[in-house]
């Protein structure tokens, strides 16, 4: 698998250039110190992923993905947290906080098959049909901000209707995984893409809906968002 760094920090090259070369699967074509340099590299050269700092001179990480037309997989590393949620929005592949181990490098750059593996099957399978009383009810995944739970029964709610449905909250958390949905609260199933904001005890949906986070999955829910 190509890839390229671009990051301004001679020791965090240094690092990436390490794990690059110890994992073994990643083939380093070039390093850069700023996006504008990179841009015409990538013009082309065809590169599977890039290793991008977000706080980089001329041009942010961030704002040269957003002028981006088609990039390849992105995994940010930077030093600061506060740009998780943005980055997220971008479908980056993963979030690398410095400084970050050798194992959590491995991780992020496993999780690229994970993500293709997604994209493929969200590709074959991108509608559901959701049962609900004598009716089996078609749904596009995409279309899902949240699914609530309610005693007996599920309330799948999109921008436009909402179905209710006999199976339980743990059913739709199982078949959804793959399509970036995360359990929130022991009521509250959320689709990741529908994400506006996320306070310390809210996450705010689609312009208009919010969802409380239990303790109980506060941690595993920022630990994916981060």
């Amino acid at each position: 698998m190509n890839c390229i760094i671009i990051e301004d920090q001679l020791p965090a090259q240094r690092i990436l250039k390490k794990y690059i070369n110890d994992i073994g699967t990643l083939q380093l074509k070039a390093t850069f110190t700023n996006a504008l340099e990179a841009i015409q590299f990538l013009e082309t050269q065809e590169i599977d992923l890039l290793f991008l700092d977000i706080h980089l001179p001329k041009l942010s990480g961030i704002d040269f993905l957003k002028t981006y037309n088609n990039p390849p997989q992105v995994i940010f590393t930077t030093a600061f947290a506060d740009y998780a949620l943005e980055g997220y929005s971008l479908n980056v592949v993963d979030y690398l906080l410095k400084p970050f181990s050798f194992q959590r490098f491995v991780q992020a750059v496993h999780k690229i098959k994970t993500t293709a593996n997604q994209d493929q099957q969200q590709t074959a399978t991108t509608d559901i049909f959701v049962k609900s009383g004598y009716e089996h009810i078609k749904v596009k995944i995409s279309e899902i901000i949240f699914i609530k739970s309610d005693t007996d029964y599920t309330e799948i709610n999109t921008s436009n209707q909402k179905i209710v449905s006999s199976e339980p909250l743990r059913y739709w958390e199982k078949h959804l995984k793959a399509y970036n949905f995360i359990r929130v609260h022991k009521s509250y199933l959320i689709n990741i893409n529908k994400i506006d904001k996320v306070t310390s005890n809210q996450v705010y949906l689609h312009k208009e809906y919010t969802t409380p986070i239990g303790r109980a999955y506060k941690y595993a829910f920022f630990k994916v968002i981060a």
